[in-house]
């Protein structure tokens, strides 16, 4: 059984996750609903549009004023869900807009930390040359260098200083 809301803010994810930017425009535009609107966990079609890597999307909801450092429930920005998934140009994009590069989730992990862990090494010189702390520590106590020791990381170790 398939269920379609039809309410706006739905709409608005929906349209985000499909990367439909004259929808997304038309929904904006219409008032009916809050560009950093979230869902029950915590997205907002920011967050979805660039962790889908639509980056149409992306530049249509940041130009409309969405919230780069909005955080889901689990305390996950855009930033790090780019981070995780390694879109290079949504994440220079969410950086020129604002976003928070030393934002932590609900573990302590930061953008740089998501990068590092997953290897994505398209990412992880951005996240370096915007200002990204590798100093940060998640609740374990690990930072991002100790982050690429640990999964066996040698480009990332390259990049990030010694602590």
């Amino acid at each position: 059984m398939s269920f379609t809301s039809a309410r706006p803010e739905d709409l608005l994810i929906d349209a985000a996750r499909r990367g439909d930017v004259p929808y997304l425009q038309q929904l904006l535009a219409d008032g009916t609903v809050d560009v950093n609107v979230q869902n029950g966990k915590g997205f907002t079609a920011l967050i979805v549009a660039a962790y889908d890597d639509q980056v149409e999307a992306t530049k249509a909801l940041l130009a409309a004023g969405a919230d780069p450092n909005v955080q889901d429930v689990s305390g996950n920005s855009a930033l790090m869900g780019v981070s995780f998934k390694g879109y290079p140009e949504v994440a220079r994009l969410l950086i020129q807009h604002g976003a928070d590069l030393n934002q932590q989730n609900g573990n302590g992990g930061t953008a740089l930390m998501f990068a590092t862990l997953f290897g994505r090494h398209n990412i992880v010189p951005i996240l370096l040359e915007a200002g990204a702390d590798t100093t940060i520590r998640d609740v374990r106590g690990l930072s991002a260098r100790d982050l690429a020791v640990q999964q066996g990381n040698e480009e990332a170790l390259k990049l990030l200083p010694q602590e």
